[in-house]
C-alpha cells in the first residue's frame, strides 16, 4: 500500500447512533480510475454510509474524459456526521468529479457536536483530475471541519475549486456564530506545494476586518497545476474574466490559484467556471464540456 492509499473505515457501531456529544455517522466513499483500452474506466467505487456515484459518463466521446457524480442523499451535513472521500486516477487516466446540488452544513445541535469532512485525491503520473463541486452554503451556527488533500505524482495534472457560502443573506439569515475550518494540502512527489488553514470564525476581528474576510459572505478558490505556460494562463485569465476587485490569480510553486472574496454566491460561481474554460484548453488540451447535471 503507498503512502496516500486510502483506507475505507470500518461501518460505525450500533452505539453511534446517539444524540449526546459523542455522536457520530460516517460515511465513505472510495473510488478509481484506470486507463483500459484507450479509454479511461472506474475500476473501483465502494462505499460505506450514505455516500453513492451514479454511473460513468462520457459526453467527451467514449475514449474521452469520464465525468462522475458523487451523490450524498441527505444532501448535507449535520452534528457528527463524518464523510471521507478517496478518489485515484491511474497514470493515463482523466476523471471529472462533480456533485449535482450544493453541500448544506446546517446548525449544529445543541451539544455543539462538530461534522467533519475529508476529500484526499491522488493522481499518477500522466493523469489528470477535475475536482468541480457544487457550492458549499453554512447555516448559521454550523461547526465542523473540511479538509481537501492533492497528492500528484511525476507529471499529474489537477484543477479544482471549493466554493464557499456563508449564511442565507436572501433569508436574512447570516451567519453569526459557528466556527468552521478549512485546510488545504497539495503535494507533488511528496514535496508540498500549497499548505493553508483558514478558520472561519464570526466572533473574531478576523472576519470583519478588512486585513481579514472584510465581512465577506462568500468565497471561492480555484487551483490548477501542471500548466505548461503559466504565466500566459495568468495573462489569460485576467483578459477573458470580468475586472473587479472581488478575485486576485496568483502563481506560487507551480500552482496557479485563483481567489474570489465578494457576497454573490452566484457571481463566485460564474467567475470559477469561467476560469475553468480558459484553464481547460491549457491544462488539459479539451475545450470545456459541461457536465449536464448543472443544467438540471
Amino acid at each position: 500500500m503507498t503512502a496516500f492509499e486510502p483506507t475505507l473505515a470500518p461501518p460505525p457501531p450500533a452505539s453511534g447512533h446517539r444524540f449526546d456529544a459523542g455522536r457520530r455517522w460516517e460515511a465513505t466513499l472510495e473510488l478509481r480510475f484506470a486507463a483500459r483500452g484507450g479509454a479511461t474506466r472506474l475500476t473501483r467505487a465502494r462505499h460505506c454510509g450514505p455516500l453513492r456515484v451514479q454511473r460513468p459518463f462520457y459526453p467527451e466521446g467514449p475514449a474521452g474524459v469520464c465525468h462522475l457524480y458523487l451523490l450524498h442523499p441527505p444532501g448535507g451535513l449535520v452534528s457528527g456526521d463524518a464523510l471521507t472521500i478517496s478518489a485515484r486516477v491511474e497514470a493515463g487516466a482523466q476523471a471529472l468529479l462533480t456533485t449535482p446540488a450544493a453541500n448544506k452544513l446546517y446548525r449544529a445541535d445543541s451539544h455543539g457536536v462538530a461534522w467533519r469532512q475529508a476529500t484526499h485525491l491522488a493522481v499518477d503520473d500522466g493523469g489528470s483530475l477535475e475536482w468541480l463541486p457544487q457550492e458549499t452554503i453554512a447555516f448559521d451556527g454550523s461547526r465542523g471541519e473540511q479538509s481537501t488533500r492533492i497528492d500528484l505524482s511525476g507529471t499529474a495534472r489537477c484543477l479544482g475549486w471549493e466554493v464557499l457560502a456563508l449564511g442565507r443573506p436572501a433569508s436574512a439569515l447570516p451567519y453569526r456564530s459557528g466556527r468552521l475550518e478549512q485546510r488545504f494540502r497539495l503535494t507533488r512527489d511528496g514535496r508540498p506545494l500549497w499548505l493553508e488553514r483558514q478558520p472561519l470564525d464570526p466572533t473574531h476581528p478576523r472576519f470583519t476586518g478588512r486585513w481579514g474576510q472584510g465581512g465577506a459572505s462568500v468565497q471561492a478558490t480555484l487551483w490548477a497545476v501542471g500548466l505548461d505556460d503559466e504565466p500566459e494562463a495568468i495573462e489569460a485569465l485576467r483578459d477573458a474574466l470580468p475586472a473587479s476587485p472581488r478575485w486576485a490569480v496568483t502563481l506560487r510553486h507551480g500552482v496557479l490559484l485563483l481567489r474570489y472574496l465578494g457576497d454573490e454566491r452566484r457571481e463566485a460561481w460564474a467567475l470559477c467556471e469561467a476560469a475553468w474554460r480558459v484553464l481547460r484548453p491549457r491544462l488539459l488540451g479539451l475545450e470545456a464540456q459541461i457536465p449536464r447535471i448543472w443544467l438540471t
